[in-house]
């Protein structure tokens, strides 16, 4: 039996009551329908998964000119509501929670993926240095058009009304994608924000759109069902501020003063060192939220475990060990050995490598 014992500690966040604090991380998984819609095997993948005390889904374009990947799933239209009904069902019909994360890519996007070849959008005109998944495999990103204050207004809308499809859809949150190098995050840090609106420029400016598409969820759930992601360090898709430290203190203090349901951090990405600047750079901004705090990022039982225990987090969510390993939660509380992870079936697919993975055999314990 595992000594994990605080992973399994049932917790309150906002006003739910979780089972345990292994929490599924959004994952990205490429298996959608051209347009968006979730495929029936999703409804198998995350009612594989309602052991998690909660899960939080893949992101999930909010508008068409959201997506920046290959079959990634939406919730716009109807259809999309009606497939993630099925979903939301099965996870509640296994006692299980789950939230959506509403996402909106902004420039790490190509022209071919938007509607009538549109280019990107983003809060300037700056074309990122990476690749993404396009019908003809990788390709590089796609320079940007800088957003008029029209069009943010317009986004915040779009935020807005993929919310209330959320609520349609069964599910019982969400999360408001602001990391990672995605669109909100572009317009927080100043190696994508050169603007000099009242979008761009001072650390408040910069805040705006992401308070404005806070408020604006906040129309349609309570504060206590929306949570917001972040990625502070700054590890991806050529994302960066040339002050972090005051930049996301601010942040963290209009997160904390916004009574959300909580906090999601990443603090390190696959590949990536936990270099000791860092971690103590996110110990610092840890001191200026005060609310529920999910840590995700290269956690095993055994890390994640202490970071409950020391104060540091509430909950911790896993990415990697969920795909590999439906049954995560009480693999960990049997200390059970973990499936492996096969990274080529990580992106797009049927079912192998998505619904496929085994579960614990009855009588099954530790190695």
């Amino acid at each position: 039996m595992s000594e994990h014992r605080n992973l399994f500690d049932p917790v309150k966040m906002g006003d739910l009551d979780l089972a345990n604090r292994v929490l599924m991380a959004p994952l990205t998984r490429n298996r959608a329908q051209s347009d968006g819609t979730p495929r029936d095997m999703a409804e198998t993948y995350y009612g594989q998964r309602a052991g998690a005390g909660l899960i939080f889904t893949e992101a999930t374009q909010i508008s068409a000119m959201g997506k920046g990947y290959l079959d990634t799933p939406g919730i716009y239209t109807d259809g999309h509501v009606a497939a993630w009904k099925k979903i939301t069902d099965a996870v509640h019909a296994k006692g299980g929670r789950i939230f959506l994360q509403l996402w909106h890519v902004g420039r790490i996007s190509h022209v071919s993926l938007l509607p009538d070849g549109r280019n990107p959008e983003a809060p300037s005109a700056i074309a990122a240095k990476g690749q993404t998944f396009t019908a003809n495999g990788f390709e590089d990103c796609s320079t940007p058009d800088a957003m008029s204050v029209e069009r943010i207004h317009e986004v915040v809308n779009e935020f807005r009304h993929a919310a209330e499809m959320s609520r349609k859809a069964g599910f019982d949150g969400v999360e408001v994608h602001s990391a990672n190098g995605y669109l909100l995050d572009q317009f927080l840090q100043d190696r994508t924000n050169k603007r000099t609106d009242q979008f761009g420029g001072e650390i408040e400016n910069r805040m705006r759109f992401l308070e404005l598409v806070i408020d604006a969820v906040s129309e349609v759930w309570d504060k206590d069902r929306i949570g917001v992601r972040l990625s502070p360090l700054g590890q991806a898709n050529d994302i960066g501020d040339s002050d972090p430290e005051g930049l996301f203190t601010e942040v963290y203090k209009m997160l904390s003063g916004k009574g959300l349901a909580y906090l999601h951090v990443v603090e390190s990405f696959p590949g990536s060192d936990k270099d000791s600047a860092g971690q103590d750079l996110l110990k610092r901004l840890r001191g200026h939220y005060h609310g529920f705090y999910i840590a995700n990022g290269g956690y095993d039982a055994e890390s994640a475990s202490a970071a409950i225990s020391d104060g540091h987090a509430d909950a911790v969510t896993f990415g990697r060990p969920f795909i590999a390993n439906p049954d995560l939660p009480e693999r960990y509380r049997l200390g059970a050995e973990l499936n492996t992870p096969d990274q080529d079936t990580f992106y797009g697919g049927g079912a192998e490598g998505y619904i496929d993975y085994p579960f614990l055999k009855p009588g099954e314990k530790a190695a």
